[in-house]
């Protein structure tokens, strides 16, 4: 299967049990969601078997962090594999303290700026708040794919430019590219889905 870890680096020797570990869990969850999108089922809510493997691959991920005392960077297990943990770290967002844990520990490596913006614009996100890179999609009230609210706005492509991220009208012509590719729709009820996202944030401990 085509490798989604666009923009970092691929193909490089893993020589360690964590990096293969790894990439073993990034494998998992790419084949997950290949396998829902095909059923045209992944885009109905937070599906609950995409939800399983990413709170499993975070836990185990969590595990790593623990054992080693820090997280696995590039200089322990490849950058490949340090690619592959911040994925899990980025869609483990059924954990919210694993979250922003990841946050403070990716901050103390050499991860690249447009990785920590990711993230950090996800936990905003969640959090309720507005985002500041504007990494963030959903659907809007024209059933437009467009970023989730901006901080500041007119500085956002500044504040992208600096992490490495492309401008953002590009980023939106790219997302809604790939969902209009993969067969992903806005929601037939945008309150009902609005109002389902909040108690499951609630209930994970976002809100």
């Amino acid at each position: 299967m085509k490798s989604r870890l666009k923009g970092f680096a691929v193909n490089q020797p893993m020589n360690s049990d964590i990096a293969t570990h790894l990439l073993s869990m990034y494998a998992r969850d790419e084949e997950k969601r290949a396998e829902l999108v095909a059923a045209g089922t992944l885009f109905d809510g937070y599906h609950p078997e995409m939800e399983a493997v990413h709170i499993s691959n975070a836990q185990a991920l969590e595990k790593i962090i623990d054992k080693i005392g820090g997280w696995p960077h590039a200089g322990l297990v490849e950058q490949e594999a340090a690619d592959a943990a911040w994925v899990i770290a980025q869609h483990a967002i059924s954990l919210p303290d694993f979250q922003r844990r990841a946050l403070t520990l990716l901050k103390k490596t050499d991860v690249t700026a447009a990785q920590l913006a990711m993230l950090e614009d996800r936990i905003l996100c969640f959090e309720g708040k507005p985002q500041k890179y504007g990494t963030q999609f959903d659907w809007d009230e024209h059933g437009q794919l467009s970023p989730k609210p901006i901080a500041d706005i007119n500085r956002v492509d500044e504040l992208r430019k600096a992490a490495g991220l492309p401008p953002l009208a590009s980023k939106i012509a790219e997302m809604r590219a790939r969902s209009q590719s993969e067969g992903e729709k806005p929601p037939a009820d945008s309150k009902k889905r609005e109002k389902e996202f909040i108690s499951w944030a609630k209930k994970v401990g976002w809100r």
